[in-house]
């Protein structure tokens, strides 16, 4: 599935405070943590817990939270599917790094081990 220019500048204006209490809700449903969540976060934003309540406090959006991320060089170790786009073939690359993200949530709602989400060498 390819993404629409619409569809990428809905995602950059989409405001990280208004997706984080959605990812709270969804990992906390299937018995996961904040503090997982937030460590997922930091793992591929570079973002620790100060960081990332700063970001939802500003309300910043997708494109500046992830201008001001240093992504984990291991983030092209996602793959698969997430909201019907498989994340390896997107072509926006701030678009792909939200999908990152919620490839990671969708993950550790899903149980995961965290070594696997975290793309920890064996």
């Amino acid at each position: 599935m390819k993404t629409t220019d619409t569809h990428n500048e809905r995602i950059a204006k989409m405001t990280f405070a208004s997706v984080y209490p959605h990812y709270i809700t969804k990992v906390e449903k299937k018995g996961r943590t904040n503090e997982e969540l937030d460590q997922v976060i930091e793992w591929l934003t570079g973002f620790d817990k100060k960081k990332i309540k700063d970001q939802i406090d500003k309300k910043t959006t997708f494109e500046t939270f992830f201008r001001k991320a240093k992504l984990n060089p291991n983030a092209h170790l996602i793959t698969g599917v997430i909201c019907g786009y498989r994340v390896e073939e997107i072509v926006d690359q701030l678009t792909q790094k939200v999908r990152y993200l919620d490839k990671l949530v969708d993950e550790l709602a899903k149980g995961r081990k965290m070594e696997k989400i975290l793309r920890s060498p064996l």
